[in-house]
């Protein structure tokens, strides 16, 4: 029998109705998962370009730094700078981020890999020449780095898309001019391992926010800057304000 076209249409509606709510839960599963990170933990130097670029010894274990849950903002919304003429300028470092699922604690490679629940990109914004001030006094940086919105995080995205991340490409363009061309081969610390040897430094918890380094190209954000983040077939933009 053939299908009347008043069922056809009901059926058209529910679809529609069905692919908006479908939209509605994965927006809020991104909002809820930004809003039950614990910490942040954000490593420094991971790509041996990015730490010649600023006059700095390549390490040879993780360096390790936090910023608070209070930091993070979405790409969503506009960059916002603390005011110049008091903290000097402001640095961009796009970095591949991941979430974790599952609480690690001296976890080995393969509790990682079943832990990471989430990836996408993130900014990690600097203080710089604030920054600079504080390491020549040799006092801490947290005021250089963890200030609101210090740390820019796009859309959630299903890990079992990037494999066992050893060959993860992105991408950040500034004013549609490519300025990091980052991928994961180049770390120095490969993902798995680099989560396992935090985890072993102290306790991961569920939804805390790894931020596994910077490639080179960092730079300056001046107000008006056009932001394209971009992850495989992802893409992300925002504005500096």
């Amino acid at each position: 029998m053939n299908q009347s076209p008043h069922t056809s249409m009901a059926e058209l509606i529910v679809d529609s109705v069905s692919a908006i709510d479908e939209k509605a839960v994965n927006a809020d599963a991104n909002r809820n998962s930004q809003s039950t990170i614990g910490k942040v933990v954000c490593v420094g130097r991971n790509y041996a370009a990015h730490a010649h670029e600023l006059g700095n010894e390549v390490p040879t274990s993780p360096l390790l730094f936090m910023k608070p849950a209070s930091s993070v903002v979405t790409v969503r919304d506009n960059i916002v700078r603390p005011n110049p003429g008091i903290f000097g300028e402001m640095h961009y470092e796009a970095e591949l981020c991941i979430q974790l699922s599952a609480n690690l604690s001296a976890a080995t490679v393969e509790q990682v890999q079943q832990a990471i629940g989430g990836v996408t990109l993130g900014l990690d914004l600097t203080l710089r020449d604030l920054q600079s001030k504080l390491k020549d006094k040799g006092q801490p940086w947290e005021r250089a780095k963890c200030f609101d919105g210090a740390c820019v995080l796009a859309d959630w995205v299903e890990p079992q898309a990037f494999g066992d991340f050893s060959q993860v490409h992105y991408q950040l363009y500034i004013n549609d001019t490519l300025k990091q061309d980052g991928d994961s081969a180049l770390m120095l610390f490969p993902v798995y391992e680099l989560l396992a040897e935090i985890s072993h430094a102290f306790s991961l918890q569920a939804g805390d926010v790894i931020m596994t380094g910077t490639p080179s190209g960092v730079g300056i954000l001046q107000a008006g800057d056009e932001l394209k983040l971009v992850l495989g077939a992802h893409e992300w933009q925002t504005r500096v304000d």
